[in-house]
This record gives C-alpha cells, sequence and structure tokens, in this order.
C-alpha cells in the first residue's frame, strides 16, 4: 500500500473524526479534544465552515440516522481522563443559517457511543471511562455502558428535559474501547476494557435484559472484531493494555475461546487511532501510536504468504483517531494528528 499525505487543517489537540452529510452534501468532520473548534471539509479537503469554536473536549462525532432534517451528535466536556466530569451528549442542527446545540444528556466521564439497530428498533449506547475522579490517575471507580432507546424525535430533549440513560453493564475499568460490529440480525456494541473485551446485544424483545457477554480476558484499550484473515470468521485484534504499546490478533477456536495468531514485535507506543476497512476485497486495520515513533501503519493479511503483513502510512504524526472514505474510486484515509496538531488526509493505493 502506498500512501500520499497532505495536511488540510491544523486544530490543537484534534481528535474526533466523522463524516456528516447536510445541505446535500457528504462533509469530513474533526473537532478538538481540548477547547477548540469542530471543522467542515469538502472531500478534497477545503475548510466549507466551523460548526462551533468550543467548547470543545469532544471524543465522539456521529449523524443521526434516518432524522428528518440533519443532526450531529456529539461528546462534549472530556478533556482527559481526569477531568471529563462534566461530560455530556449534545445534539446540533442548522436553523435559521447558523449551528443550534442542544444537550442530550449529561453523562460524566462519557467517552465513546454508538447506535445499535437490532430486529428493528435502535438504540443509543454509550460508554463511561470511569464513575468518578477524586484525583489525577484515579482508577477507583469504574466505568459502565449506557443505553436508551433512539429517540424518534430528538428535538424534545434538552438541559431540562434530558434523555434518561440506563445501565446495563457495570464494573468495567478503564472502559476505553468501542465498536459497532453486524452480524445478520443487525449490530451490537464491543467494548474493550481493563477487564477484558465484552459484546453487547439488545434484549429479544420489550420484557428481555441487555446481553453483556465477556469474550476475552485480556485488558484491552480499543480493538477490532472483523473477519481479518477472509475465513469467514471474526478475529478479534487488541490495543493492549490501556493506552498501552502492544498489538495483538486472536482467533476464536471451535469450543470458542480465542487464541492469539498474531502479535507485533515492534511496539506502538500509546496505541490509539483504530479503524477496519475492506479495500479491494482485503481487510485492513489501520492503527496509530501517539507516543514514541508516531506510526500509523495498516495492518492486513496476505493469503499468499499466509501472515499478517504491514504497511507504514506515516510517522511522526500521532493519530488519536481515523477513518476511511471514498469518493469516486479513490480511496482515503481522513486522521486527526493530535500530537502535531494536524488533520490530514491520506490517499491510498494499493500496491
Amino acid at each position: 500500500m502506498k500512501a500520499e499525505k497532505r495536511i488540510i487543517d491544523r486544530i490543537d489537540k484534534c481528535y474526533a473524526v466523522t463524516e456528516f452529510i447536510y445541505n446535500g452534501e457528504r462533509r469530513l468532520l474533526c473537532s478538538a479534544e481540548g477547547k477548540g473548534p469542530c471543522n467542515a471539509y469538502d472531500l478534497q479537503g477545503n475548510l466549507v465552515e466551523t460548526l462551533w469554536r468550543e467548547p470543545g473536549g469532544v471524543m465522539t462525532l456521529l449523524q443521526l440516522p434516518d432524522a428528518a432534517q440533519p443532526v450531529l451528535l456529539a461528546i462534549q466536556g472530556f478533556f482527559s481522563p481526569d477531568n471529563a466530569a462534566g461530560g455530556k451528549l449534545v445534539y446540533y442542527y442548522r436553523k435559521d443559517g447558523r449551528w443550534i446545540c442542544e444537550t442530550l444528556c449529561e453523562l460524566p466521564f462519557v467517552h465513546r457511543f454508538g447506535i445499535v439497530e437490532r430486529r428493528g428498533k435502535k438504540h443509543l449506547v454509550a460508554s463511561t471511562l470511569k464513575s468518578a475522579s477524586a484525583f489525577d490517575g484515579d482508577w477507583t471507580c469504574p466505568g459502565r455502558v449506557w443505553t436508551a432507546p433512539l429517540p424518534k424525535n430528538i428535538f424534545q430533549y434538552d438541559r431540562l428535559h434530558p434523555l434518561q440513560m440506563q445501565p446495563i453493564c457495570n464494573g468495567l475499568y478503564k472502559n476505553h474501547g468501542f465498536c459497532i460490529n453486524q452480524d445478520t440480525e443487525g449490530s451490537y456494541a464491543v467494548v474493550g476494557t481493563d477487564n477484558g473485551v465484552y459484546t453487547i446485544f439488545p434484549p429479544e424483545d420489550s420484557c428481555g435484559e441487555w446481553s453483556c457477554e465477556r469474550i476475552l480476558d485480556v485488558p484491552v484499550s480499543d480493538m477490532l472484531y472483523q473477519d481479518l484473515d477472509g475465513d469467514g470468521e471474526k478475529e478479534l485484534l487488541i490495543l493492549t493494555p490501556f493506552h498501552g504499546e502492544d498489538v495483538k490478533i486472536f482467533k476464536k477456536e471451535e469450543n470458542g475461546s480465542f487464541v492469539k495468531v498474531y502479535e507485533r514485535e515492534k511496539k506502538l507506543p500509546f496505541a490509539h487511532a483504530i479503524w477496519g476497512e475492506t479495500i479491494e476485497d482485503r481487510a485492513f486495520a489501520f492503527l496509530g501510536g501517539r507516543g514514541g515513533e508516531r506510526e500509523l501503519i495498516a495492518i492486513s493479511y496476505d493469503e499468499k504468504k499466509g501472515e499478517y503483513t504491514e504497511n507504514l502510512i506515516d510517522k511522526g504524526a500521532g493519530a488519536a483517531n481515523c477513518m476511511v472514505f471514498r469518493e469516486n474510486k479513490e480511496v482515503r484515509l481522513l486522521a486527526a494528528n493530535r500530537e502535531t496538531d494536524e488533520v490530514a488526509v491520506y490517499s491510498l493505493l494499493l500496491s
């Protein structure tokens, strides 16, 4: 894989990225972990507008699906693991030519969220990194996973009328990793914690309970759960431990347990950015480290060699998050290079 880099903007402590469709156009968004803006770009990387300039502390951005008008969901107020008691879920919409922000709910230490759709019902699922912090480095109060039915009319909620979230999985230390996965019946959440990796499924019916099952008993900072080697079964790629430096891949055996089949020899300090994508029928894991050499790499399985191989995308930038997007036949990677304040787009070409 070859990559051509272009820096399209600079945002202090840039962190969260997503794609947002509004005014009939696809836009790329990048927002700040610090007290900074959320900027929108066209697919060529040109700055279109600033959606907001503060308060920042944005960990996740996501478009509300199937809304009557474009709505952007976001986390705000999470400035660091110890400075996130003011964390909340908000939503933005456009009115009279400007962006309006409303609070969906206060949720201290909320770090990641997503939307699960199963059996025709949509649920908002959010993870809190921990529950309280009395001093720097305090991890004594574990986090949780929270959920609520996704509102059909989100505009009924604001600071005075918040959405009521319910905890469904408790006791999760360093509850950092989060992704939404698909199966034949819909989608479900996967979370990565110091306790291990959990799959989280909505109830089978309106009276049932959510299922929270631990599938890997290894401390995990973040993970991908997808078919990486093309055999039809999902593998677990993990970054371990919390904000750690090891990259490992586990394969599921017939008895349901996972065994390690790959470990990157070279360390990836402060491993953080993670994105899975299939390009030309080949699965890739894009991973970024915020420490050491600050590498951004792509790992994939080479069927001819029967082993995992790696491509270096960038070095020295320090990606916090990244995502693949496509324009016509071109495949590109958007990265929030937090450690250098770079918002960058990489054009990818399989060699």
